[in-house]
């Protein structure tokens, strides 16, 4: 029996699930001093935060956060499409932040190669095109469909011994940049986007911050110039997948409540899940699952949080596919950054 006592025993300073997307924050579409915008295009659903003031409930920096969802991004038509879909928003980006045609990119790509679900960046940033050369060299004039565009892989201080944003200070006053796309790997609470999912924000990035290993900021407060950042939630907190994985089995039980009480599980062959199903109230997964049945999902990732802390579950986890998919994501999103930052760029 957990009983009220078990509860009030529970540390919420210590309970933190690691996201890095303000749309995991999004409870109400209705918070002060934040506008959200809802569109679909060709199945890929995109969300636009506008969030207006720095003192605010969902405790982000003020600056735009648009979160493009999609399903399946290793299918070529629907890859194509949230490509499209990334070119239409970044370019929004650089029109917003007054970032003009004739104006210098330095991309840069964060993260540990050798690190499959961290290694976004890198894998990014190697199939951007680079001009930066053409533009220096005297004896060549580059074709005005070209923007001036350098690129940089700073690695992690774990292997350089240095800040990202030392480095990448370094190489603001070496070349001169007028503005700064970086790339980076992300963590989301929600299964559903884990690899499905991109967050284009003009607020700059933590490094490392979706694992916890926050390093120093990269934005134009720290850096002096726009910084655009790029990034896809790769991996999970294990308190959300176990948490999320009991929400998936009551759900699974809704489609069917007759058999609660019968002490046996429905068959999946057998469940329509086109219909929509009733949620199962509180006696009903209280049958189930007993007390645990009765606790509010906040309460239940406390609780699952209580439990893998002190034993060293603690952990962030990833889609077993992820060395597929992240190279996947990084031909999307590199190709949509130099359509993005060229004109007339053809793959």
């Amino acid at each position: 029996m957990l009983g009220d006592d078990m509860k009030h025993e529970i540390d919420l300073k210590k309970y933190t699930i690691r996201t890095d997307l303000v749309v995991d924050l999004l409870e109400s579409k209705d918070l002060e001093g934040v506008k959200v915008e809802e569109v679909e295009k060709n199945g890929i659903h995109i969300t636009d935060v506008f969030v207006e003031d720095d003192e605010n409930l969902l405790g982000k920096k003020k600056g735009r956060y648009t979160t493009i969802d999609f399903q399946d991004v290793t299918d070529k038509t629907n890859a194509k499409n949230v490509e499209d879909v990334f070119v239409e928003y970044l370019k929004k980006f650089l029109e917003q932040e007054g970032i003009s045609f004739d104006q210098k990119a330095l991309v840069v790509g964060l993260g540990n190669e050798d690190s499959t679900p961290d290694s976004l960046g890198p894998k990014t940033v190697k199939q951007v095109l680079v001009t930066k050369y053409l533009f220096d060299m005297e004896e060549v004039t580059p074709s005005s469909d070209y923007r001036n565009v350098s690129s940089f892989i700073p690695g992690v201080m774990a292997t350089t011994g240095y800040e990202s944003s030392d480095i990448i200070n370094s190489l603001i006053k070496i070349g001169k940049p007028n503005f700064i796309l970086v790339v980076d790997a992300l963590a989301s609470s929600a299964i559903s986007r884990v690899n499905k999912t991109i967050q284009i924000s003009n607020t700059g990035i933590l490094p490392g911050s979706g694992i916890g290993n926050k390093r120093k900021e990269l934005s134009k407060e720290t850096l002096g110039i726009p910084v655009i950042s790029i990034g896809v939630p790769t991996v999970i907190d294990a308190i959300v997948l176990v948490s999320d994985t009991i929400q998936y089995l009551l759900k699974h039980f809704s489609y069917h409540k007759e058999h609660i009480n019968q002490n046996k599980l429905a068959p999946i062959t057998s469940i329509d899940t086109s219909k929509q199903q009733e949620e199962l109230s509180k006696e009903e997964k209280e049958t189930l699952l007993g007390e645990v049945g009765q606790l509010s999902e906040e309460e239940l990732q406390e609780l699952i949080f209580e439990v893998l802390t002190p034993i060293g579950y603690h952990m962030v986890v990833t889609p077993k596919e992820v060395d597929f998919v992240v190279q996947k994501l990084g031909d999307v999103i590199a190709s949509g950054i130099n359509r993005a930052l060229h004109k007339n760029f053809d793959n």
